[in-house]
């Protein structure tokens, strides 16, 4: 990709001011075939940018020049080398000029022809061909070699043109060796209008350099140094103080936001679904949030981002069913300093998780948001159900969870998530569930509620989100029996109050924790990493049989995670101590 990459920089097609790659009007370049990262890294280093001292820090410790782009080096837009993923990050970047900001800059993309293998590529070929993106432009470095050997296609540059231009791509294929057609290739690109760009290049791994150029298994192996010195003459004498000049932008005007007037705050009088919450809550704090955006994979009338975007069609960006695109996007968006909310059903968002991962290398400001979590979304069966899904944005790190119990809840996090910087995932539920809270409330990332609570509490039920409602209306039960629990709303399960979590544990004898996830990497172990593993008798209530179709209280049932459970838990822990101590007062 050495000369494609080096006409765009140099050839003034890339408009860049490297002094100030934050610069709002600077075209935007990422290197979707990340491993291609020491061509960047020269790349700069022809601009002037890097030291040749700095190039020979390349994978070492506390270097910038890491083995695939990253943050750490300045002129890096995301953090890439998982394959299949920056072409969606480039979407989103264009998204953010054409309909946002409203800037003039173009959006390049190299891409490698290994990684047309991913659907998520051709997730992005879609949706750019849709919002028709005339101001991204990829280049497909077709070398034919990947990492074990041929690609899909080879050299047939044919058929990457024909399934590209089927998609609604303008595409143009070339020899990616030869500068006068790569120059042409990029004036037509920029000329184009109405439709995104593909500039398909055929190209030899290693071109010029007889001893690997077209041959297989030289894909991230470095040369022998005494293969060097043979390289080394074969390629001749070089001028190492040839310098270039990338072109820099032109400045622009920005165009100011339109003013949006504030929106009243809405009233929350009866029962009433977080996910619909949700939707009510980004409606309201937009004014105050002027970057947010809203993203969702045809499914807001089941999230209820619909409100939002009824209101404010033009932050609202469908993404059809298309996860893994759609987390992508929010990325670029979220590198052009917009804050994305991403939606759709909890279980779906599983399918994006490497994107998800890859975003946290990014330093990315993205918070999605998964509806009809748990079991109790009843009778759509388990392929609807997120039941894994905290465990996934737990491991994420520095990464937020919250899981809000009713819609006055739900309206504070959506905003505490608006206002934190970093990844947030936020819980939704299906099923609409009683006020337990007020307008007055407040619900700081890091906190907890404790809803009951007396010097005579025998055990602390520790619930989130659906099941706090099945703790409250245990604690209403036992206290028929004279058995009093404590009962706390983790609302947010990452970070964990721990402070309350172990004063609970000081003064009751046991902690509950009941859920609507499975075991594995859920409340339960959110709970259990505030303490040591001997400082407190922890029991889990979780999702441990295969789940299925049913009414929602009947699966709470069936999970053993509802009031029943819980009163049961209590009872047998409560026995338990009693007769432990008549065993005692025996001896």
């Amino acid at each position: 990709a050495t000369d494609l990459m080096t006409v765009l920089f140099f050839g003034k097609f890339l408009r860049y001011d490297a002094d100030r790659p934050d610069r709002p009007e600077n075209d935007r370049l990422i290197f979707s075939k990340g491993h291609a990262a020491p061509l960047l890294y020269a790349l700069f280093a022809a601009a002037g940018k890097i030291s040749e001292t700095e190039l020979m820090t390349l994978r070492k410790n506390d270097s910038r020049l890491e083995g695939h782009p990253s943050m750490a080096f300045p002129h890096t837009e995301a953090a890439t080398g998982s394959l299949g993923q920056g072409l969606s990050i480039g979407v989103g970047m264009a998204l953010n000029a054409k309909f946002i900001d409203r800037l003039p800059y173009h959006t390049f993309v190299l891409l490698g022809d290994s990684e047309m293998a991913e659907g998520s590529v051709w997730e992005a070929i879609q949706i750019a061909a849709h919002y028709k993106l005339d101001n991204l432009v990829g280049i497909l470095d077709v070398n034919r070699l990947g990492q074990r050997g041929q690609t899909m296609y080879g050299h047939d540059i044919k058929a990457y043109v024909k399934r590209i231009a089927a998609f609604g791509w303008h595409t143009i294929a070339i020899d990616g060796h030869s500068y006068p057609k790569i120059v042409d290739a990029y004036k037509k690109a920029l000329r184009v209008k109405d439709k995104p760009v593909m500039i398909i290049g055929k190209t030899m791994k290693g071109a010029g350099i007889p001893y690997f150029s077209n041959k297989d298994n030289w894909h991230g192996k470095p040369l022998s140094l005494k293969e060097l010195e043979t390289v080394l003459k074969e390629f001749g004498p070089v001028d190492k103080s040839v310098r270039a000049n990338i072109a820099l932008p032109k400045s622009v005007k920005r165009r100011p936001a339109p003013a949006r007037p504030p929106v009243d705050a809405y009233t929350y009088d009866k029962p009433t679904a977080t996910r619909k919450a949700y939707g009510m809550s980004l409606t309201r704090i937009f004014p105050k949030y002027p970057d947010l955006v809203v993203l969702d994979a045809e499914t807001s009338n089941s999230t209820y981002a619909e409100i939002f975007a009824n209101k404010y069609p033009d932050r609202f960006f469908e993404m059809y069913i298309a996860e893994q695109n759609m987390a992508g996007v929010a990325l670029g968006l979220a590198r052009r300093g917009k804050i994305p909310f991403v939606s759709t059903f909890a279980a779906f968002l599983a399918r994006a998780y490497d994107q998800i991962r890859m975003s946290q290398y990014s330093r990315a400001n993205v918070k999605f948001v998964g509806s009809h979590a748990g079991v109790s979304i009843g009778e759509d069966g388990p392929s609807q159900m997120g039941l894994e899904e905290i465990a996934m944005f737990r491991a994420i790190h520095g990464s937020v969870v919250l899981y809000p119990s009713d819609a006055w809840s739900a309206d504070k996090l959506v905003e505490e998530a608006a206002r934190h910087r970093g990844i947030v995932y936020l819980r939704m539920t299906r099923k609409e569930t009683p006020l337990i809270y007020s307008q007055k409330d407040d619900f700081p990332i890091g906190g907890s509620k404790v809803l009951r609570e007396s010097t005579e509490d025998v055990a602390t039920v520790v619930a989130a989100g659906v099941t706090v409602h099945e703790a409250i209306a245990a604690y209403e039960e036992l206290k028929k029996e004279a058995i009093r629990i404590r009962v706390i709303d983790l609302y947010s399960v990452k970070p964990v109050d721990a402070a309350t979590l172990k004063r609970a544990a000081a003064e009751t004898k046991y902690i509950i924790t009941v859920e609507d996830h499975y075991p594995e990497g859920g409340l339960g172990e959110a709970v259990r990493s505030a303490f040591d593993s001997t400082a407190a008798s922890i029991l889990s209530l979780a999702v441990r049989k295969l789940p299925k179709s049913a009414k929602p209280d009947e699966l709470l049932d069936y999970e053993d995670i509802n009031r029943r459970a819980i009163i049961q838990s209590v009872r047998r822990l409560v026995n338990s101590a009693r007769s432990s101590k008549v065993s005692a007062s025996l001896l």
